[in-house]
């Protein structure tokens, strides 16, 4: 996430005293980090992010073809003997596809760092929150500050707080069943990514920010916003301020109406006695509405995408209930959604490759999950895994803050919608997302058996 809000240079958190650009605060984009938001590295060419021709070379994750075939191109990869691969694209991206170069990658906060965590053509300037604050604290914070940031979520996000979430995301889920209307088994075809798993989390951390329901529309903007287009020019993407803009009037309105929800929580927290001012409040706002919507309806769409292709598995569940407990952990696995990125922090030599400060480096944990060094037949789906140390939630000081709330919202999404459709088939073409959050934006699944 590329940041446009705030200039702040100390190791410690913004105080409620501390400048704010505001809303309708233009960003300055330039050639050079000095007096910019965002700056390019080399001229743009829209031509530089055509097709990609090989992946060791010339890797890019927006290409379309990319994310239907990550896992094939992961282990061609591997095979080839290239643990790391590189690409001129972006002013320069690295892309390590091992375990232990994932992992390495993920614990060194020294020469990495995490200011910026989606990969785009611009990069932070010197306007920007700079580290080891980032944009969107704690998940683009440094040490020391991304301690004391994460600590301030932490709460709202332990078991005993997402526990009493069950229910009502139980409702939910059978009401978005409900209204997919009357069902011909054999004939009715849904679409399991529209019409279901991308309504779930939307609809949970809406709620739980306190965000109007009716905007759940505007949250899915949002996520494409961020998230897939990154290819474009900075500075000619039109309608990219808008999600700054919306989040500092629900700041305001939160102020203005205070309520218990997690906004007027992190509206009034502090870090080390000091009040957190609005810029870091909006940073983490931001990567709670972007993480914790693409990443969880991504993996229960992925997870539906399984089942639909191997009826085994899907029976198993109906069976076997408690086998759950392996199954989500190997869903989590086999189709973690999730790729970060880190900026070099100064040139560095990582087994043989000639990273250069501010180059990309892009972690992706999907593919960490898949190398057979550390994991026995990686490439097949065992519902009943019970070795499983996977990285879906990532490694290192930034692993996922909402893991108990993904765990559960894709724990009850699979169980409902097996529970309900008890044979299902793929009925059409499966659309993947493009860039760092893999999963089916549309998935066609034909209904063959209805529970009675």
């Amino acid at each position: 996430m590329t940041d446009t809000t705030h200039d702040q240079t100390s190791d410690q958190a913004p105080s409620d005293d501390a400048p704010r650009r505001g809303p309708n605060y233009i960003p300055t984009f330039g050639d050079s980090p000095e007096g910019t938001d965002i700056w390019q590295r080399v001229p743009y060419d829209p031509d530089d992010y055509g097709a990609v021709s090989d992946f060791a070379t010339d890797f890019d994750h927006a290409d379309p073809n990319y994310n239907p075939n990550a896992p094939e191109i992961w282990k061609q990869l591997r095979e080839s003997g290239c643990p790391v691969a590189h690409s001129d694209r972006y002013g320069g991206m690295w892309a390590p596809i091992t375990h232990d170069t994932v992992h390495e990658i993920a614990y060194d906060t020294d020469n990495f760092t995490s200011r910026s965590v989606i990969v785009s053509v611009g990069r932070p300037g010197d306007l920007a929150m700079p580290a080891p604050i980032g944009a969107a604290p704690p998940i683009t914070s440094d040490p020391p500050f991304h301690a004391m940031a994460r600590r301030l979520l932490l709460p709202a996000f332990a078991p005993k707080q997402i526990e009493p979430w069950e229910p009502e995301i139980r409702e939910l889920c059978n009401s978005l069943l409900d209204e997919m209307g009357d069902i011909t088994p054999g004939e009715t075809v849904i679409d399991a990514a529209v019409q279901y798993a991308q309504n779930i989390p939307v609809n949970v951390i809406g709620r739980m920010l306190g965000f109007p329901q009716e905007d759940e529309e505007l949250f899915r903007k949002f996520v494409h916003d961020v998230i897939e287009r990154i290819t474009e020019e900075p500075g000619t993407r039109d309608g990219m301020e808008d999600l700054g803009n919306y989040i500092h009037a629900q700041i305001q309105d939160h102020r203005d109406n205070p309520r218990d929800d997690l906004t007027n929580y992190l509206l009034n927290v502090e870090i080390e006695g000091n009040p957190v001012n609005d810029d870091v409040v909006g940073g983490m706002i931001i990567l709670l509405l972007i993480a914790g919507i693409d990443t969880t309806w991504s993996a229960i769409g992925s997870s539906l995408w399984h089942l639909a292709q191997h009826p085994e598995d899907h029976q198993r569940l109906l069976d076997d209930p408690d086998v759950m407990t392996f199954a989500l952990e190997e869903f989590l696995r086999a189709y973690a959604p999730v790729t970060m990125a880190r900026l070099v922090a100064k040139d560095h030599d990582f087994h043989g490759c000639p990273m250069k400060a501010d180059d990309w480096v892009l972690l992706p944990f999907p593919a960490a999950n898949r190398d057979p060094k550390k994991f026995e037949d990686p490439d097949t789906f065992i519902v009943d895994r019970e070795e499983n140390r996977h990285a879906a939630f990532g490694l290192g000081i930034h692993r996922c803050l909402g893991s108990n709330l993904a765990r559960l919202e894709l724990k009850v999404a699979i169980e409902e919608f097996v529970r309900r459709f008890q044979r299902v088939e793929l009925a059409g073409d499966v659309r993947w997302s493009v860039g760092q959050i893999r999963g089916p934006r549309e998935l066609p699944v034909r209904i063959l058996e209805v529970a009675g």
